[in-house]
């Protein structure tokens, strides 16, 4: 591997060299590696198949997932958000007990593995809300609630520079991955002030299709913004953003 210098920078390929970006500089390297014919071919890499086949559908159903739920995850995912779902998921391929190595699935694997997963790695839920709430999910309604009892939000919501203002987002939803179609549903609180003590307990409630067959997903997290001349601007700054997967349900 080389760095690459002067004022033009390639990347692709050119015969046996590479030229590629990586961490914001410039590197060519020479062609290597195993032809890709033998890979696919060759009884010796039978092994790399299969991990690669199961790779490949961790990465697909991870996608799904992020499509379903885009709304409140792209508010609040991390850089790398793609990539470390994919080996979460591959997990949960790997937990299935059923088929065979490489043909192994989402939906025969351990889907409950999901449960807590953190969507933006910077900071997680637990650590910006510490009041005690609740999630509860009834299959033959298809209705889900998050329950947050009276709460200090001065107290028990991480105070965020520059942040006036905050909102609780949860999102569900009910995924088929073998087809790659989901059902979804999204609400969230009105905007609620710094230093305010709700009275009441606040709930989120979604709903979906009574008696799903599928595997159900939710997430819950807080939204931060900043009030300017009555205008609510979200924060730029959305690596203040928690976002977790509190409830995996399946059927």
């Amino acid at each position: 591997m080389a760095r690459q210098k002067g004022i033009i920078k390639l990347e692709g390929r050119v015969g046996d060299l590479s030229f590629y970006k990586s961490g914001g500089d410039y590197y060519a390297r020479t062609k290597g590696g195993v032809d890709g014919d033998r890979i696919k071919k060759d009884p010796a890499y039978a092994r790399t198949r299969e991990n690669g086949a199961e790779f490949g559908s961790a990465g697909k159903a991870g996608k799904v997932l992020r499509n379903a739920l885009k709304g409140p995850i792209s508010k609040s995912a991390d850089k790398r958000v793609a990539s470390r779902l994919s080996k979460q998921m591959l997990q949960v391929i790997q937990a299935d007990d059923t088929n065979l190595r490489g043909e192994r699935t989402v939906m025969e694997g351990d889907l409950t593995l999901l449960k807590g997963f953190e969507f933006n790695k910077a900071i997680g839920l637990e650590s910006v809300v510490t009041v005690p709430y609740t999630v509860s999910f009834d299959r033959a309604t298809g209705d889900a609630t998050v329950t947050i009892p009276a709460f200090d939000s001065k107290n028990e919501i991480s105070v965020v520079e520059g942040a006036t203002h905050f909102r609780f987002v949860a999102g569900i939803a009910a995924i088929d991955f073998a087809n790659q179609s989901y059902e979804v549903d999204v609400t969230e609180t009105a905007d609620i002030t710094y230093g305010s003590v709700i009275g009441l307990a606040t709930l989120l409630q979604t709903s979906l299709t009574a008696n799903s067959t599928l595997p159900i997903f939710m997430v819950f997290g807080v939204e931060y913004y900043q009030s300017v001349n009555g205008q609510m601007y979200p924060l730029n700054n959305k690596e203040s953003n928690p976002l977790a997967m509190v409830l995996v349900d399946t059927p």
